[in-house]
């Protein structure tokens, strides 16, 4: 480029590195001002400063100059701006600008400066202020750096040829739009022949097909990024990408063997493990999976899952053993992976088989009751001593012992009953009562003779059936209330009677007035036939001043074989009634006498009340005398 200046020339100085010879020489061009159209206006283009300048002298910059300069010393050059006191260097004489520090593109790529020539006596300018550029060239000084390393990745196992890995990515601090010093290709230094990298993009893919996880399940590679697009003398960086195959379902489980034997007791209770087996499977996590299934002999008898954990088959007891009946099982057990793979099935069954055989071995049993629950009955008549029926037990062992029988007399405390040991035959002991206790539940035991500790257990529930024992009385304790107004041919009470025993067809009670008040001229009694009876009035005109209470008999029949009858007696109250036919006040009357009477015509009044309290048979009279109390303290 061409510098123009008014009235001066300007050199410029470029340090350039050519190889010649194996040695550095320094390039020098000569600019020459050219004189603009407007006297004293500069143009300026840039000055070039090579960076990273390792010389012992100060690196040379540029000259500048101005035509007012004769030489004489008269006028002084003055620099200011970036770096201008720290870095570059003028002479005030001659113009030469000079670096004095070793400059570093990376760090800054250019500085702006200003120029000014300046009368040495007075300050004043002879040119005007003007502002130029030293750009920093750049070297191929910065090596390739991989920022997100190292790198993991994963692919799948057996994948295709060409499969993608994963992408790296370096970078070069250099200036990119100045030679190849930041142009930048990828290799790969380590993991050849099995992952390949795209020079140009960083990308990896793999270089061989089927890459099988259970044979390697990791390769780590090393890849370079080198500049100057590959060429010698390129500076590089490396990094680390650790390759991880991810497992796929391509194995099919496999036992370790094909047959298995194990030995239970026949005593092993239900719910619990008779064994364990596993199928092998190379693959991992949920491609290792499995699930089980009995396919022969013993489905019903035993069941098989699967431990999520351990991945085993976990063979559990569903029904009770029994030596005597069965003493040896086959079982087929299958596992099958659990998540099967569509784009492996051509490789074969996901699925193997095995054999189980469980031996079951006998072990000494307890007795064993013919029937568990035992159901009798019994009357509640029934004579101490009678049988009321038979239990039985046997030895299920080929040994076949005796048996002895007894009562559990925690269920029976107050011995009510007895078993024969011999014959199991129960009987009664004491006199049962229905109403006491209608059901009894005993617990029986059955004991070997040689053996007492091998001890069984059955159940009989005992009913005891009732007789008719209990006469029929009153439901309830009845209160019957009779208005002095009451009318001849009212029903002043429903009555109602409960029995303790319980008649296989229910009950059906009966009602009358025994013969002795069947005429009374008061009270009569209708049997409504439905277990109740009403209480009718013969009469009108009851009067409390006359008589206060009635008491009248019923008689209550039960439809028992034979039938069995009470006498209950009926209260009947004599109430003062309002025009509803509600009582106001029952019981007794209170008369009232003049005060002023003397006290033997008080006493005279008492005796006459008290004889006809006996001809009337009342319970209760008051009399209100109103005396002075002058009156009680003189006598």
């Amino acid at each position: 480029r061409v510098l123009t200046f008014p009235r001066c020339v300007i050199f410029l100085s470029l340090l350039g590195l050519l190889l010649v010879g194996g040695g550095l020489n320094e390039v020098v061009w000569l600019r020459k001002c050219v004189e603009s159209r407007h006297k004293r206006s500069w143009v300026w283009n840039q000055f070039f400063v090579l960076e990273e300048y390792t010389g012992e002298e100060p690196l040379y910059v540029g000259k500048l100059h101005s035509d007012v300069d004769k030489g004489d010393g008269k006028v002084k050059y003055v620099l200011s701006g970036e770096g201008s006191t720290s870095i570059f260097t003028i002479d005030e004489n001659t113009g030469d600008i000079h670096a004095t520090k070793r400059l570093d593109r990376e760090e800054q790529a250019y500085y702006t400066l200003q120029a000014q020539a300046v009368d040495r006596l007075t300050n004043i300018p002879v040119e005007p202020r003007s502002e130029f550029v030293v750009k920093v060239q750049d070297i191929n000084d910065n090596e390739p750096k991989f920022l997100d390393g190292p790198y993991m990745a994963g692919v799948p196992e057996m994948s295709a040829l060409g499969t993608t890995v994963v992408q790296v990515a370096a970078t070069d601090a250099d200036d990119p739009t100045y030679g190849n010093s930041a142009r930048v290709v990828y290799s790969i230094i380590s993991g050849q022949p099995y992952f390949s990298v795209d020079p140009k993009t960083g990308v990896i893919r793999t270089a061989l097909p089927n890459m099988d996880r259970e044979v390697k399940d990791q390769y780590v590679l090393v890849i370079q990024a080198k500049d100057m697009v590959g060429q010698m003398g390129g500076l590089s960086g490396t990094t680390s990408v650790t390759v991880t195959l991810t497992d796929v379902n391509d194995n099919p489980p496999r036992f370790s063997r094909k047959n298995y034997q194990y030995m239970v007791l026949e005593s092993l209770p239900v719910a619990s493990v008779v064994a364990r087996v596993k199928a092998l499977d190379n693959d991992i996590g949920p491609n290792a999976e499995m699930e089980y299934r009995i396919m022969e002999d013993g489905p019903g008898v035993f069941n098989i899952t699967t431990d999520e954990d351990t991945q085993e088959g976990v063979i559990i007891l569903q029904k009770p053993l029994d030596f005597e009946t069965k003493n040896s099982f086959n079982l087929r057990i299958e596992a099958t992976n659990r998540n099967i793979d569509p784009a492996f099935v051509h490789l074969g069954s996901f699925s193997d088989t095995t054999s189980v055989k469980v031996t079951v071995e006998d072990v000494n049993e307890p007795p064993v009751f013919s029937t568990q629950l035992s159901k009798m009955v019994v009357s509640e008549d029934a004579r101490v001593g009678i049988s009321i029926g038979r239990v039985s037990a046997h030895d299920p062992d080929s040994s076949n012992s005796a048996i002895r029988y007894s009562i559990d007399r925690n269920t029976d405390l107050e011995r009510f009953f007895n078993v024969d040991a011999l014959s199991g035959v129960i009987s009664t002991a004491k006199p049962l009562d229905r109403e006491v206790n209608s059901v009894h539940n005993l617990t029986i035991l059955a004991m070997e003779s040689h053996d007492p500790t091998q001890v069984g257990k059955g159940f009989a529930v005992i009913t005891v059936l009732d007789i008719n024992d209990n006469p029929p009385v009153f439901a309830i304790e009845y209160e019957t209330l009779l208005c002095e107004n009451a009318a001849p041919g009212q029903v002043i009470q429903t009555i109602s009677a409960v029995d303790k025993d319980e008649p296989p067809s229910g009950h059906r009670f009966y009602f009358a007035l025994p013969p002795s008040v069947a005429g009374n001229s008061n009270f009569t009694l209708r049997d409504n036939k439905d277990n109740t009876a009403s209480i009718v009035t013969k009469r009108g005109g009851f009067r409390r001043r006359e008589q206060v209470l009635y008491r009248l008999p019923v008689l209550i029949v039960d439809s028992g074989s034979p039938a069995l009858s009470s006498t209950n007696t009926l209260s009947v109250s004599v109430c003062d009634c309002d025009s509803d036919g509600v009582a106001q006040s029952c019981g007794a009357v209170a008369y009232t006498l003049p005060a002023g009477l003397s006290t033997g015509a008080l006493v005279a009044i008492l005796g006459c009340i008290i004889t006809l309290l006996g001809k009337n048979n009342h319970d209760l009279l008051l009399l209100m005398i109103p005396l002075r109390l002058n009156q009680l303290s003189n006598k």
